[in-house]
């Protein structure tokens, strides 16, 4: 467990009295960035995203935080929020569901492999949403889930964000193709802990590779959207990813380092490699100094 956390080193870009602050926030930018106080004296990752929140997955305090109360577009990551509510549902999970023409991306123009008549049994539809951040089969999940449908099913995405302490928080649709769902590390990182709860949650958004059949009978193969989980050498206990422009590249995590399970929340980095470079450099700054937060082994 992290050491009790005596209080925050507050650092902003103009104070001169600390060049940590230089090197953690990218020029150009301004905000505060809060680190633990036990490592404070370190010099933080150099990051560039947005916001980015670091807890201790155990009891909620905070290690690392950067605007985590800016609310902006979380593209596909509203799809942790989808999975819940379906799971809340009870909607049958073996129960065969089709693609629609419903579920044809009329907002971004995305394209899909789940061609219209694709037909997979609803636990299939939430690995693939989930997995590799399938826009059709979350479409689907949502539509068919409720009675009242799509519609419905947002109303309950939005009360089950109230439910978990997410006020600063709003989804307009499944997939998060629409740029107005959104939210900000803070809530994120609620999300993710409630998330957590669900088993399959858990097995479906860490699962590297699917295999299905399309519609006309040929084989698709599908891989995790998040570079982390298919290269394997994190300990990652759930994961979601995503993109839209308006929302940058982000991802949020549970992952084990060293000894200590954490949350991190990684929101609008630049390039499509920027998150995946933030969560390494968030690893190497704590792993460098383990005696300063890891419980002792």
């Amino acid at each position: 467990m992290l050491r009790n956390i005596a209080g925050w080193l507050v650092v902003a870009l103009a104070s001169a009295s600390v060049p940590m602050a230089a090197t953690a926030q990218p020029q150009g930018q301004t905000g505060i960035i809060r680190i633990a106080e036990q490592m404070s004296e370190y010099t933080a990752p150099r990051l560039t995203a947005q916001s980015v929140l670091v807890l201790n997955g155990l009891n909620g305090e905070p290690i690392y935080q950067k605007r985590i109360n800016q609310r902006q577009p979380i593209a596909s990551i509203s799809k942790l929020m989808t999975a819940m509510v379906l799971l809340d549902s009870g909607a049958a999970l073996d129960e065969p569901i089709s693609i629609s023409d419903s579920e044809i991306d009329r907002v971004k123009h995305t394209t899909s492999r789940l061609a219209v008549g694709t037909t997979l049994p609803r636990k299939e539809m939430l690995l693939l949403a989930l997995m590799s951040s399938e826009n059709r089969a979350a479409a689907a999940l949502a539509r068919t889930a409720l009675p009242g449908g799509t519609a419905e099913f947002v109303i309950r995405m939005n009360q089950k964000a109230r439910s978990l302490g997410m006020t600063d928080t709003v989804f307009y649709d499944p997939t998060g193709l629409d740029m107005r769902n959104t939210s900000t590390a803070r809530d994120l990182a609620r999300m993710v802990k409630a998330a957590d709860n669900y088993p399959l949650i858990r097995e479906f958004t860490t699962t590297s590779h699917h295999e299905i059949y399309s519609a006309s009978n040929r084989l698709l193969q599908y891989k995790n959207s998040n570079a982390l989980v298919r290269q394997g050498n994190w300990d990652i206990e759930l994961q979601k990813t995503g993109y839209i422009q308006e929302a940058g590249h982000c991802m949020v995590m549970q992952t084990m380092v060293g000894s200590q399970q954490l949350i991190i929340v990684i929101l609008s980095a630049a390039g499509g490699n920027a998150r995946v470079n933030d969560a390494r450099a968030i690893r190497s700054w704590l792993e460098s100094h383990p005696q300063s937060w890891l419980a002792a082994s």
